[in-house]
C-alpha cells in the first residue's frame, strides 16, 4: 500500500467521526432550550394560578364568581337614594366598584387576589373613574370597614355569620349593607330585589345594631 493511500485513509477517518459529534451538540442545545421553555412556562403558570388557588385553601373560601349585569343593577337599585363611601368586600374584577363610582359613590374594593386588583385598577383607569375608586390587596378579616356608609358583599354561607358580627361591631348606625347571592342568617332585610342568583338583600345598620344590643341586654338580665 502506498503512503498516499495510507495517509489518505487516516485523514478521512476523523471526518467520519465529526458528524455524530455535531449532531449530539445540536440535540443537547435543543434539549436545553426545550427544558428552559417548559420550566419558564411552569413558573409563569404557578405565578398566575397561585393567587386563585391559595384563597381556596383557606378555612372560609370566597371564590371569584363575576357578578351578572342583573346583580350589578339590583345593587345600584337598592342604593339609589344613597351617597358617600362604598366598599365592595371581595371586589373581584371591580365591576361593582366601577359601576358605583359612575353613580357618584367614592368606591373602594378589597380583594385578596393581586391579579384581580391590578386588572380592576386598569379597568377603572380605562373607564375614567380611577379618581373615585381605590382597590386594595387585603384579607377582609384584617380590615376595618368603620369608615364606609355603604357595604356590598358577595359572600358564601360559611362566612355570613362571622361577617354579621364583624359588621355589627364596626359599621356606623347610618350604614346600609347589601348582600348578594346569600342573605345574612339573623339580620332582617328592609328590602329584597331580584330573583334567584340575582337576588340582593338590603340591611339597615340601625336595625341590626339595635337587635344586637337587645340580645346582649337580654343575656345580661337572664339569671345564671
Amino acid at each position: 500500500m502506498s503512503q498516499q493511500e495510507l495517509f489518505g485513509n487516516s485523514a478521512a477517518e476523523p471526518r467520519g467521526d465529526s458528524a455524530p459529534a455535531v449532531g449530539s451538540k445540536s440535540k443537547s442545545r435543543l434539549g436545553l432550550i426545550v427544558t428552559g421553555v417548559v420550566g419558564g412556562s411552569l413558573v409563569a403558570l404557578y405565578a398566575v394560578a397561585t393567587p386563585f388557588v391559595v384563597p381556596a385553601l383557606r378555612k372560609i373560601c370566597l371564590p371569584f364568581v363575576p357578578a351578572t349585569t342583573a346583580q350589578v343593577e339590583n345593587v345600584l337599585t337598592v342604593l339609589r337614594a344613597r351617597t358617600g363611601s362604598l366598599v365592595d368586600i371581595g371586589s373581584g374584577d371591580g365591576r361593582i366598584v366601577i359601576a358605583a363610582a359612575k353613580r357618584g359613590f367614592q368606591a373602594s374594593g378589597f380583594e385578596l387576589n393581586p391579579w384581580l386588583v391590578w386588572f380592576s385598577r386598569y379597568k377603572a383607569w380605562r373607564e375614567g373613574v380611577h379618581c373615585s375608586t381605590t382597590f386594595h390587596i387585603s384579607d377582609l378579616w384584617k380590615v376595618s370597614f368603620a369608615q364606609f356608609s355603604n357595604v356590598v358583599i358577595f359572600g358564601v354561607p360559611q362566612m355570613m355569620e362571622q361577617l354579621e358580627l364583624k359588621l355589627t361591631r364596626e359599621l356606623p348606625y347610618s350604614a346600609k349593607v347589601v348582600a348578594c347571592r346569600f342573605p345574612f342568617p339573623t339580620w332582617v332585610p328592609e328590602r329584597i330585589v331580584g330573583e334567584g342568583i340575582d337576588t340582593v338583600w338590603l340591611y339597615d345598620a340601625k336595625t341590626f345594631k339595635s337587635q344586637q344590643q337587645q340580645q346582649e341586654t337580654t343575656r345580661k338580665t337572664m339569671p345564671e
